[in-house]
């Protein structure tokens, strides 16, 4: 049993460095001199880190803070209505009889399988037709949507049990009540999930910021590491910098969530 411990713990142990890998060579590359970036053998700690690269990323004509901005301003927006939404429409799918309420769900669900390259030409006509296209809407309004997040939370919500909805019923709560003060605060394991991974979604969305926006003012992070790419040659440290740069919010949003997830996993250890 130990043996097959230490195996199954040296396996994951090699994913997760093999995995890890590509972000410290990343890091590496945004304190490197432009020489440095391809040495071989990779030369991991820098003798003389370079600072300048991330300086650039804060300052000057090129600064990244535009496109941070940007790009905070979607996510959160779209993480936010896209959790509360998908809350909603969770719980209805889970605690709310109606007729028809499994066919429209397999329906509704059945939509992921379509592929979201195929809906660029008519978001695109709808988008023009509204007078959103180029503008930050254009990205936020289909964000709040998300059927990966209907399905998650209804499948949550169903694992709750139904004694404690009815109870409140009986004490005369409505779906209004029991949904905000009592499905809620339960299901925060569930919703900090989702945010993390909705808010994952949307910050590194690139194709659809390079269909539906134009003006460079309008641009998110992952448009604006095409500054690097140049006519003749890559700016591979600043690209680096950025994109060190670009993974802070990531990790904030998930510090922020972690407790909530961890909470969620004790409690459910607990039950079990």
């Amino acid at each position: 049993m130990n043996m097959k411990k230490w195996l199954v713990t040296l396996i994951m142990t090699f994913f997760a460095v093999a995995m890890i890998l590509p972000f410290i060579w990343m890091i590496s590359t945004s304190f490197k001199s432009p020489a440095e970036v391809f040495v071989f053998p990779i030369q991991w700690i820098p003798s003389n880190p370079v600072w300048e690269h991330h300086v650039k990323v804060w300052t000057g004509d090129q600064s990244f803070v535009m496109y941070y901005m940007n790009s905070l301003k979607i996510s959160m927006i779209s993480m936010l209505g896209a959790t509360f939404l998908s809350a909603l429409a969770g719980y209805g799918f889970a605690r709310i009889q109606f007729k028809g309420r499994e066919s429209l769900f397999l329906v509704y669900l059945s939509m992921m399988m379509i592929p979201p390259q195929v809906l660029f030409v008519p978001k695109f006509l709808m988008f023009d037709w509204m007078g959103i296209y180029n503008t930050h809407l254009a990205l936020i309004l289909p964000g709040l949507f998300t059927i990966f997040g209907v399905f998650m939370l209804r499948q949550f919500f169903l694992s709750i049990a139904f004694e404690i909805s009815e109870a409140a019923f009986i004490d005369g709560a409505g779906h209004i009540r029991i949904f905000t003060q009592l499905m809620i605060p339960l299901a925060k394991p569930a919703l900090a999930t989702l945010a993390i991974i909705d808010f994952s979604w949307h910050w590194n969305d690139y194709e659809n910021a390079l269909v539906f926006l134009i003006d460079r003012d309008l641009y998110t992070v992952p448009l604006g590491l095409q500054n690097f790419i140049q006519e003749f040659n890559v700016d591979y440290n600043g690209m680096m910098a950025a994109a060190t740069a670009g993974i802070i919010p990531m990790i904030i949003v998930f510090l922020i969530g972690q407790k909530f997830i961890i909470q969620g996993i004790s409690s459910t250890a607990i039950k079990g």
